[in-house]
């Protein structure tokens, strides 16, 4: 083989930030062999195998061309997998379980497992925290995110939904000063200023014991929840609600709300 024939060594190892969208420290990290070993033994646990396309075999692909590339030795780990972890979390929300995949804290994978919606409804509400034998407030649902979704820091398609979810169950368009809606926004500006997701304002943060900072309140109906769902889906990039979130949650409530109504 000649010189020109021959494959051209890679320039630069590959990082988490290539293939995920994580943001701080890990994103400029190069994808070490342990770290894939680490979330392929966790995916293991949760699945009984390793996921398909799934984070652990887009890890397994960059550690081994880190390893061609001389980038990194069989045997290394990354230090902020090493120090914060390599996790898969599940959770149950209305009509799905939520499975997500943590490298460092942050967020590397998610699967939705869809589950009948009639078999899951009792285990919704336990799940939620939410009480079927009365209609569902759009305050509760909205405390019922801090139990689904309560560490994701706050962005603009969560202020958006908590906002369309204050006005709905205020009556009127007046965003009071102080409200969870203002709060949510000043959480999403301050969010996009800071890099390291410790010093990011969560939704919990925000939403504990929503149902006392809201002026007015009412039961979640299905047009409440397509308001909300439609303002999270405008304010996110990715045009997609978060699983466990906001509008995920107020949606549930509408859904258990209907089926106590049948």
């Amino acid at each position: 083989m000649s010189q020109e024939e021959q494959p051209q060594r890679p320039q630069e190892p590959v990082k988490y930030g290539d293939v995920f969208e994580v943001s701080g420290e890990l994103a400029d990290k190069p994808i070490a062999p342990e770290d894939a070993n680490m979330m392929q033994a966790a995916e293991t646990r949760v699945f009984g195998h390793t996921q398909k396309g799934g984070a652990a075999a887009v890890m397994q692909s960059a550690a081994t061309a880190n390893k061609r590339g001389g980038f990194v030795h069989p045997a290394d780990t990354t230090d902020v997998a090493a120090e914060r972890g390599v996790t898969v979390a599940q959770t149950d929300v209305p009509g799905a379980r939520v499975t997500t995949e943590f490298v460092g804290g942050q967020v590397v994978g998610q699967y939705v497992e869809p589950r009948p919606v009639a078999t899951a409804t009792a285990t919704a509400a336990e799940t939620l925290g939410l009480n079927l034998q009365s209609a569902i407030t759009i305050g509760e649902a909205l405390e019922a995110t801090v139990q689904t979704a309560g560490n994701k820091p706050v962005d603009q398609s969560d202020a958006a939904a908590i906002q369309a979810a204050e006005v709905r169950a205020s009556g009127t368009n007046v965003i009071a000063p102080g409200g969870i809606a203002a709060s949510a926004q000043s959480a999403a500006n301050h969010n996009a200023t800071v890099d390291r997701e410790e010093d990011k304002i969560k939704l919990i943060d925000v939403l504990a014991g929503a149902t006392g900072k809201l002026s007015a309140d009412k039961a979640v109906t299905r047009q409440d929840a397509e308001g909300v769902v439609s303002a999270e889906l405008r304010n996110n990039p990715n045009l997609s609600t978060h699983p466990g979130g906001v509008a995920a949650s107020v949606t549930a409530a509408a859904r258990l709300n209907q089926k106590s109504d049948m």
